[in-house]
């Protein structure tokens, strides 16, 4: 049951971060706009390799440092719990940018492009990403505990995969109408609130557990 816990709060921690936009949501974006469909989902794929190796060496690294010192670990826990309240009071505070893309110039027949490219862009633009860094190095210092069993970590790692995959494969779908943008443009500040509070919300309660 403690398990299933963990693999719940890792996967809201995960989505929370990836369903805020930032390089990677623009880049799928821009992709599925210039070239179409299938580009931003061969985006989305670099995208979740990117992710893959920020969880392994956040895993791998810290893991095994922890598991030789509690008051450490304890120490990186409070760290890490502060980093994500911060995080959740930045997006409040950050002002809300409407994506200014012009579909009227967008021409009818998609441009040619190559899968290795766009699968390339996707994975270079999150491994580059410092602010990614910090993050994974946040939650899974904070998150997952030393004596975690492998086959947790394994779930885990094919869960975030997955989950980002998905969900930047999903922008693409969506985002390949027109329309949607300004649905987007329309809410974007109800969504970014809500991303905040709830930042700010498991970041208390890592806190005070």
């Amino acid at each position: 049951m403690a398990y299933i816990y963990l693999l719940g709060l890792i996967f809201v921690l995960h989505l929370l971060a990836v369903s805020s936009p930032g390089p990677d949501f623009l880049l799928v974006l821009k992709n599925t706009i210039q070239y179409g469909k299938k580009a931003g989902s061969y985006t989305s794929l670099g995208i979740a390799l990117g992710i893959t190796i920020h969880i392994l060496y956040s895993l791998t690294g810290i893991a095994m440092l922890l598991k030789k010192n509690p008051s450490l670990f304890n120490s990186i826990k409070y760290l890490g719990a502060i980093y994500i309240i911060y995080l959740g009071i930045k997006t409040l505070r950050e002002k809300t940018k409407n994506l200014d893309i012009n579909f009227n110039k967008i021409e009818k027949s998609f441009q040619k492009f190559k899968a290795v490219e766009m699968i390339k862009t996707g994975f270079l633009t999150n491994v580059l990403n410092p602010k990614a860094s910090l993050f994974f190095l946040s939650i899974f210092s904070v998150v997952i505990p030393p004596d975690t069993p492998n086959f947790i970590l394994v779930l885990i790692i094919l869960m975030m995969f997955l989950t980002n995959y998905f969900w930047f494969d999903g922008v693409a779908r969506l985002f390949s109408h027109p329309k949607m943008m300004s649905y987007y443009n329309k809410y974007e500040k109800i969504l970014q609130k809500t991303f905040g509070i709830l930042l700010i919300l498991i970041g208390l309660e890592i806190f005070i557990l």
